[in-house]
């Protein structure tokens, strides 16, 4: 076993999280509260989830209803860090468009089994990498569009619809929240040894298959990613998904 779970372990974890908030709040980075708390959650919902895994594995109904509810509150979260009025649940448009396709490929080749054991963590690594581009690309378009009217309202006095102005304004900006997954895949062996290589390799499989797994899922959150960006821009070249005035 990689990490006993004993009082050593909850100790380490503790001062580890008390060190990130007291580096936020010394630096005045304004999210030493939000560390604190997620650190907090995270335990909790981790510890739930380790729980309810071990039964939700049984039953196929049950399967697809907790891949459901990762997918809901990953809307939930994506919604509100973008924007704060009855938009949010937008959001659920670019999650969905990057998820689903490749999990149902993904099921129906065969190469990810119907299976508890397999479906969720393939399902919650692609439903996270949509989250994450997800609100980068949504803040940072909305911010450009903000910061930038002149220039929205320039293009349209050009000609141009008021979609495509914002598209130009928008594209550059949101189109940033890809890097991260780019650059992850780039460096992957060279740099960092991504979750699913170890974890393979601690479980047992040989470094071959372990890369060929986490190659799998390097390419699949990239396919994920750029649909979910795609989709996120064009809502919010549209005004469907937006920011109140003021």
């Amino acid at each position: 076993m990689l990490l006993p779970v004993n009082v050593t372990f909850g100790a380490v974890l503790a001062v580890l999280l008390a060190v990130a908030a007291t580096v936020a709040a010394v630096a005045r980075l304004g999210r030493a509260r939000e560390i604190a708390v997620a650190g907090v959650r995270a335990a909790v919902q981790l510890a739930a989830v380790s729980l309810v895994i071990g039964w939700v594995v049984r039953s196929l109904p049950l399967l697809f209803a907790f891949v459901l509810l990762m997918y809901a509150v990953a809307v939930r979260t994506a919604g509100r860090r973008i924007t704060a009025n009855r938009t949010w649940w937008w959001a659920a448009l670019p999650i969905a468009a990057g998820v689903f396709p490749v999990v149902a490929a993904l099921l129906l080749t065969g190469l990810v089994p119907v299976k508890g054991i397999a479906l969720i963590p393939v399902t919650g690594i692609l439903i996270g990498g949509a989250l994450t581009v997800t609100v980068l690309s949504g803040r940072r378009a909305l911010d450009e569009l903000r910061l930038r009217r002149g220039e929205v309202e320039a293009g349209m006095a050009l000609g141009l619809l008021e979609r495509d102005a914002r598209l130009e304004v928008a594209r550059p900006a949101a189109s940033d929240a890809l890097l991260p997954g780019l650059d992850q895949t780039r460096t992957v062996g060279l740099v960092t040894l991504p979750g699913a290589f170890v974890g393979m390799l601690l479980g047992g499989a040989s470094p071959l298959l372990a890369g060929a797994v986490q190659l799998f899922v390097l390419v699949g959150l990239m396919a994920v990613q750029a649909v979910a960006v795609a989709v996120l821009l064009e809502l919010v070249a549209r005004g469907v998904l937006h920011r109140e005035e003021g």
